[in-house]
């Protein structure tokens, strides 16, 4: 029997399926380090809350002289790069994602290192980390469209492979965050849950997923028994504000119709322990600045 078919017989969180199946208890622990004994930035409080909800808020994550100069990176970026395969747009033409910022621009490869970022990191996962996943998600005014409801794990499982839930999303608001111009929505405790999806996974579905995801995600009545179990809160505050959540937590964001444009940093940091094998629902691997396959060494402050 081939290693490939192994690696699929394995699989602790089948998705992609051709038939529905029930969803499946997680496996894996939320808050990876000793908590008896752990030191780090998080409390003993914090752990236990992100353990419980799957998401925690961290204010001022990056200060008020940093928020400004981030701003111009962006805009930096965005002229380098406008013809980019790195750079994902909405259908109208609009900058969405720019993808690996931190391999581009010292002042982003800077907060991925800082105190405030990289030890939450270390202390969620329990060790050594590097970056699997990095963008800028760009919601302008009037015309930025919403990310549906989606676990991230279910598609760096399905299409790149990552084997457990041992990743953690750093969410860094660059502008205000309201409930009116798409700010996040989370499902919290929806991570102690794997929500396998039914559709085969199509090739080169991230050239469509990135501005729009049908596969991978949850059917309707599916998030309405989550949402009715758990509620759904919303990330929302100043900029600066970063949210940590789990890589399993069901998380998505309406379209923003306000003339007020919302931007944020994103920094996926997975476990050394945690590197992607083949991908279990997908015939190849996606990109390396989608998923990083060959920059996997631990990050070093």
């Amino acid at each position: 029997m081939s290693s490939a078919v192994l690696h699929t017989l394995h699989d602790p969180y089948p998705s992609r399926l051709d038939h529905a199946i029930s969803p499946i208890e997680r496996q894996d622990p939320t808050v990876w380090c000793d908590r008896t004994g752990a030191s780090g930035p998080l409390s003993p409080d914090d752990l236990d809350r992100f353990d419980e909800r799957g998401y925690l808020v961290r204010p001022d994550t990056v200060g008020a002289e940093t928020v400004a100069p981030l701003g111009s990176e962006i805009d930096r970026l965005a002229a380098d790069l406008a013809d980019d395969d790195r750079v994902i747009r909405e259908p109208g033409g609009a900058i969405r994602s720019i993808f690996a910022p931190h391999l581009l621009s010292p002042l982003i490869a800077e907060v991925v290192r800082s105190d405030t970022v990289l030890p939450v990191a270390q202390q969620l996962l329990g060790g050594d980390v590097y970056i699997h996943q990095a963008r800028i998600n760009l919601m302008p005014g009037f015309t930025g469209s919403g990310f549906y409801w989606h676990s991230d794990f279910e598609t760096w499982h399905a299409e790149d492979g990552m084997p457990r839930m041992r990743a953690v999303s750093c969410s860094i608001a660059l502008t205000p965050n309201y409930p009116y111009n798409g700010s996040l929505m989370v499902i919290p405790g929806s991570h102690h849950t794997f929500y396998p999806s039914v559709g085969a996974t199509p090739d080169n579905h991230h050239e469509k997923s990135l501005v729009a995801q049908q596969f991978g995600v949850p059917d309707s009545d599916t998030l309405t028994k989550a949402v009715d179990a758990h509620g759904i809160d919303q990330f929302t505050g100043a900029a600066g504000n970063a949210l940590w959540f789990d890589c399993n937590l069901l998380h998505g964001s309406g379209s923003n119709i306000t003339p007020l444009p919302r931007s944020n940093v994103f920094l996926v940091f997975n476990s050394v322990e945690n590197r992607l094998a083949a991908p279990y629902a997908a015939r190849r691997c996606r990109p390396e600045h989608l998923a990083a396959r060959t920059a996997t060494a631990p990050i070093r402050r």
